[in-house]
């Protein structure tokens, strides 16, 4: 009842519209209830009585009733129609809503099939029954409220004895509803699985190539195809018992009827006229049983697709705005670089800023005094997923304006430490500053509008490519999209497509090279101009020249922000000023790449060993 309760409530907003719909109904209702009691006149009067004047009278009067009824059931379903598919379009916006507030770690615990399948069938659900479903039954209840009146004012032995059936009617539906609902929440269930395997397939259609495994992924999806075919099975053979169950005890009812009206009719102690109204309106009252049948059916399905939708929506954002948080400016005071600073920006390969030789990137500007690149420290920070320890009392501070390089090998939190910056996950331990600000202090929206992030494998949308760079930014005139392109290294491989910056790459950008979409996303980061720019293995992709040219344009753009650079080619590692060694979620070493060759430790092992052999540092053993 709970949460037959809830989804009642989504139709607040539309009571106007509702009333409508239950007015138009029992109109509708009133209008059918006429209709025995003309053809009753018609029998007794006119055609008992011979007065043929009646029959054109009482037939006009039915194809009156008839064309009132055609147009107020047009209005009713214009009405109830309205009402369903605002509802859907409400419930399906809210759950969207909740998903895209959610942090990175909900999205690990939930395949995408299985939200897909909530946010589009399960709504569908919800949406048939307080649309139609609920009008409906309403509807048809009070219509067997009003035939069984009228059977009683006609005769109210013959009442008696014709609705004997309702109380068995009422036990069976009741029956079957309780045994309908688990049934069809598991049919809910399966049906998601399909969803999520079908996806998985979709998304991953080349990877199951690549391996041959065409034949395992269609025994997988067709055993979860079975087990929606089995439970789809269970269902109907619930209705197959059920639904003619209920078609069968209103039969029963019309056998008495026309036994024992009969017998009244031919005895003299009924007419002809009633006895006919009287089965006319027993019919009435049967298909209003057969329907509510149908339609416990219906309010179960969405009960239990209900269910689903709010096993999604109750469970907490657990990441929010505070009461008092802030927003993280667009520039902060200027620490300037000179004497020993400036020397090591200059050995690591990090010019000093330059405004002057700055393209157009942006609108806009700093003010004097001011610069791009904020303070990042982590202190004391630590983090674990499902009880597994990722970082552990991790120490760092990075100045503005400079960029660090987080090297380790796989599984040792060098992601997990930069998604940190920018919330994507929250520190279970210590806490993240930015500018000195606890990161959590911070507006979400704000935060991340100043952070740029380039990830190995960039998802692009299906659009063109300018509405791909400026997805950061929507409001980037064209001008600051060629210049983001233009130092992403990506106007050269533009110019050749089809239709430019118009051309539409296709979903998931899989018409592009690995290459080709990285430097897009490339250029998508740096057309938010961010203060903090995050390059997780952004240049895996790339071939060596077109790192070159990157790495030359990189070098300006990281002058005037803090940059993390997570990379494993030692070429990619020497744009950054200092180096951060993580092992295990600790912190064993940092300093400048020449310092931590010349302590020969764990870094000049790993750097020594893959620039002698060729290789990159994540696959060295050590």
């Amino acid at each position: 009842m709970k949460t037959l309760w809830r989804i009642l409530t989504l139709t607040r907003g539309y009571g106007l519209l509702i009333a409508a719909g239950f007015a138009f109904a029992l109109i509708q209702m009133g209008l059918s209830l006429t209709v025995p009691r003309i053809t009753q006149q018609i029998i007794d009067d006119a055609l008992m009585g011979d007065e043929t004047r009646l029959l054109y009278v009482y037939g006009v009067a039915l194809l009156g009733i008839g064309a009132v009824r055609l147009v107020v059931a047009i209005a009713r379903r214009l009405v109830t129609g309205k009402v369903s598919l605002g509802i859907e379009y409400d419930l399906r916006d809210r759950f969207w809503r909740h998903l895209i507030r959610q942090p990175y770690a909900y999205f690990d615990r939930w395949a995408t099939g299985q939200l897909m399948s909530r946010a589009m069938s399960d709504i569908q659900s919800v949406r048939m029954f307080l649309g139609y479903g609920l009008i409906f039954f309403t509807a048809n209840l009070l219509t067997m409220v009003a035939v069984a009146v009228l059977l009683f004012v006609i005769d109210w032995q013959l009442a008696l004895v014709s609705l004997s059936f309702l109380p068995f009617l009422v036990i069976a539906t009741t029956r079957f509803g309780r045994r309908l609902q688990p049934v069809l929440r598991d049919v809910q269930q399966r049906i998601a699985d399909v969803t999520a395997a079908a996806e998985e397939n979709v998304v991953g259609s080349r990877v199951v190539r690549i391996f041959a495994r065409e034949e395992e992924e269609l025994a997988k999806f067709s055993s979860r195809s079975m087990a929606v075919f089995e439970a789809s099975l269970a269902a109907a053979r619930l209705r197959a018992v059920y639904i003619p169950l209920i078609t069968f005890l209103p039969n029963v009812a019309v056998a008495v009827l026309l036994y024992f009206g009969g017998r009244q009719v031919i005895d003299g102690d009924l007419t002809l006229g009633a006895l006919v109204a009287f089965y006319s309106y027993l019919m009435l009252l049967i298909f209003p049983a057969q329907v509510i049948g149908w339609l416990t059916g219906l309010a179960q399905r969405a009960i239990a697709s209900a269910k689903r939708v709010y096993e999604i929506l109750d469970t907490p954002i657990a990441m929010t705005d505070s009461p008092a948080a802030r927003e993280l400016p667009a520039c902060r005071p200027a620490t300037p670089v000179t004497g020993t600073d400036a020397t090591s920006a200059q050995a690591a390969g990090t010019a000093v800023p330059d405004r002057t030789k700055r393209d157009p990137l942006v609108a806009y500007e700093c003010p004097d005094g001011e610069v791009k690149g904020a303070t990042v420290r982590f202190e004391r920070v630590g983090f674990a997923y499902d009880d597994h320890d990722v970082l552990t009392d991790v120490e760092l501070e990075v100045p503005a304006g400079s960029a660090v390089a987080l090297v380790g090998h796989t599984g040792c939190g060098k992601t997990t430490l930069a998604n940190l910056v920018p919330r994507f996950y929250d520190a279970t331990a210590g806490r993240v500053l930015i500018d000195d600000v606890d990161v959590r202090d911070l507006r979400l929206q704000s935060l991340r509008s100043r952070i740029g992030v380039v990830t190995q494998d960039p998802f692009l949308f299906s659009a063109t490519v300018a509405r791909n760079i400026r997805f950061g930014r929507p409001d980037a005139t064209d001008a600051e999209v060629k210049a983001a392109a233009k130092r992403a290294q990506a106007t050269d491989f533009i110019a050749a497509l089809p239709d430019g910056y118009e051309t539409v790459v296709g979903e998931r950008g899989l018409s592009l090279s690995g290459g080709q979409r990285q430097r897009l996303a490339i250029a998508r980061a740096l057309i938010m101009d961010p203060r903090i720019l995050i390059l997780d293995d952004a240049m895996s992709s790339v071939d060596v020249e077109t790192e070159l040219r990157i790495r030359s344009a990189l070098l300006d753009v990281m002058s005037e922000r803090t940059t993390f650079i997570i990379a494993h080619r030692p070429s990619t590692i020497a744009l950054a000023q200092h180096v951060v060694v993580l092992d295990h979620g600790r912190i064993v070493e940092q300093g400048t790449h020449d310092e931590l060759l010349a302590a020969g430790g764990h870094y000049a092992g790993m750097f020594g060993r893959a620039e002698r052999e060729g290789r990159t540092m994540d696959v060295v053993d050590v």
